[in-house]
């Protein structure tokens, strides 16, 4: 099966409870309105692809894995449209939960996609118990403190911060829990598997600013000029969109050369191509050099 078709079955599956009668009907509305339907589900397709890498032998705990990343990923988006931090009225080319269904019910969404996720990874892992406290350690240290996706929203309220860092928190951290987790969930040490999840996870980031200056919302499907309006560390602000792009460029053959000696090598850096001109079309890097 392909990989959208999967990481789409566990999705639903992992919030069928919530639709059950007696529940809260606006919540559990927004919480498929921040789920359904996706962007490009990068984080749970890498996961599946070094699942399958390395030998995928669990695809229930494979799948409940990569289901776990991106109900994370997709809190954490609720979270950031919330007036006290984006106050953003679109994403994903439609209204924001905070704008569709109000700032109560968004951060609860929110709160309960956080524990659908880990429930959702816990109830997958009954053929292989052993492996799921490896799993929740890898998953815990990509969202929480003091490097994952929390402490990355956090370092917007400091002062001073390293931009590298900020995003190697913001997003990288992320990354790195879906390559290494897809390993974990095969059965596969994870650590080598790191590097590259956060390499890939700088690149999507610097393809993000990217996107924020050069392209408008009906592009992107979010509000466009974001960092600038809010005063938010980005690369294409550090470096400009020339600098920007080339290190966008240093970090996709980074991660390129970063691929663990395994047997689905090729197919898999592969996957890394695909993304990398999804991310920063051709035609957006033509049109950026004659305007430059």
């Amino acid at each position: 099966m392909p990989y959208p078709d999967r990481i789409e079955r566990a999705l639903r599956a992992s919030l069928t409870a919530s639709l059950q009668s007696g529940h809260p009907p606006k919540l559990a509305a927004a919480m498929q309105h921040a789920v359904f339907p996706g962007g490009a589900r990068i984080r749970p397709t890498l996961c599946l692809a070094v699942a399958q890498a390395c030998g995928e032998d669990d695809p229930g705990l494979s799948e409940g894995v990569a289901a776990a990343i991106e109900l994370l990923h997709c809190a954490s988006l609720v979270h950031d449209d919330l007036p006290c931090f984006d106050a953003a009225d679109t994403r994903r080319g439609r209204p924001s939960v905070q704008r569709a269904f109000g700032e109560r019910l968004a951060v609860l969404a929110g709160d309960a996609l956080i524990i659908a996720a880990f429930e959702v990874l816990g109830g997958r892992a009954r053929r292989h118990l052993s492996r799921l406290p490896v799993l929740l350690r890898t998953v815990c240290h990509g969202v929480g403190m003091p490097m994952g996706i929390v402490a990355g929203q956090a370092w917007e309220c400091e002062p001073q911060l390293s931009l590298r860092e900020y995003q190697q928190a913001k997003t990288g951290a992320l990354f790195a829990a879906a390559t290494m987790a897809g390993a974990q969930a095969a059965g596969a040490d994870g650590t080598p598997w790191r590097a590259l999840g956060e390499q890939l996870g700088q690149a999507y980031q610097v393809a993000d600013d990217i996107r924020d200056v050069a392209l408008d919302s009906s592009a992107t499907g979010k509000p466009g000029g974001q960092d600038l309006a809010l005063g938010r560390p980005s690369m294409a602000r550090e470096l400009g969109l020339e600098g920007a792009l080339a290190e966008f460029h240093r970090l996709v053959q980074a991660t390129l050369l970063t691929v663990p000696v395994c047997p689905g090598a090729a197919q898999f850096r592969q996957l890394i191509r695909h993304e990398a001109e999804r991310l920063v079309p051709p035609q957006l890097i033509e049109r950026l050099a004659a305007a430059a």
